[in-house]
């Protein structure tokens, strides 16, 4: 009998981070927070804290493969979120992942650093990332660093995207925590064009698993059927209330609480109410 689904179910492929901060466990936090159920495939175990990662263990892409296909086989998966990979040879197992279900909402977060810095793919990685699975993307969504790493040579943020689209993905988002601005710019861009622009005030304080929680969270509005542009203004929106009341707790940076909503605080107005989000 052909039951349907209470909730869309999200399958996320990431790395797995013990502090709870970042990966797996930011995503899981982020689609149930979105009203989804979450899927869980582990590309990576690391080994990190909430100041930097120390070392990394990319799981067998065969491996990869099999987490994935059994959960895909037997549950209605409406939309991927991909996160950290760890290895060419897992790109390229999601690349065959994704070829076999290409009707997807996919949301590409092209993990390539720590939050401190420490470089988590190689040149070849990229090289993979952009042939094998951005043809496959309806959203990337890098961070100023990333998208010019997967963009060399490209002198500005805007041809950065003009050159990720043109490499097949539908829709890319860029957050500009990291640029040296009085106001974080995070831009989407789609259709050979700049699409919508979000200035945002900064929030103080350095963060672990934003990209985690914002991509996440857009691929569980995606699996809802809400389009992209909407998907990412709410989801910046929910981001920033993650951050906003994020825990210290540990020494590095701060944690973001994604189930904030679960508190008995009162329900803040939308940072979205005057057109931006705060991110």
């Amino acid at each position: 009998m052909t039951t349907t689904p209470s909730v869309p179910v999200v399958m996320t492929l990431a790395g797995h981070d013990p502090t709870g901060g970042a990966g797996i466990q930011a995503d899981i936090e982020s689609i149930l927070s979105m009203g989804c159920h979450p899927v869980s495939v582990i590309t990576t175990i690391t080994v990190q804290d909430t100041s930097d990662v120390i070392g990394i263990a990319p799981l067998d892409a065969e491996l990869i493969v099999q987490q994935a296909r059994a959960v895909l086989e037997d549950m209605p998966v409406a939309a991927v979120k991909i996160g950290m990979i760890g290895s060419v040879e897992g790109v390229q197992a999601i690349h065959t992942l994704l070829t076999d279900y290409p009707d997807l909402p996919v949301v590409l977060d092209p993990v390539l650093a720590s939050g401190a810095g420490t470089a988590l793919a190689t040149e070849e990685m990229v090289d993979a990332i952009n042939s094998l699975l951005l043809p496959f993307t309806t959203l990337l969504t890098p961070n100023s660093p990333e998208a010019r790493v997967l963009a060399q040579g490209c002198d500005t943020l805007d041809a950065c995207a003009m050159f990720l689209l043109e490499q097949g993905c539908e829709y890319v988002l860029i957050t500009g925590t990291h640029e040296n601005t009085a106001r974080v710019q995070n831009v989407l861009y789609g259709n050979h064009r700049r699409l919508e622009a979000y200035p945002v005030d900064r929030l103080p304080g350095e963060y672990h698993g934003s990209g985690c929680t914002l991509s996440a969270a857009i691929a569980a509005l995606l699996a809802q059927g809400i389009e992209p542009a909407s998907a990412v203004h709410e989801a910046l929106t929910y981001t920033w209330h993650s951050l906003d009341r994020a825990h210290r707790l540990g020494m590095g940076q701060l944690i973001p609480n994604r189930l904030f909503w679960a508190g008995d605080e009162s329900e803040d107005e939308d940072p979205a109410d005057d057109d931006t989000a705060h991110f």
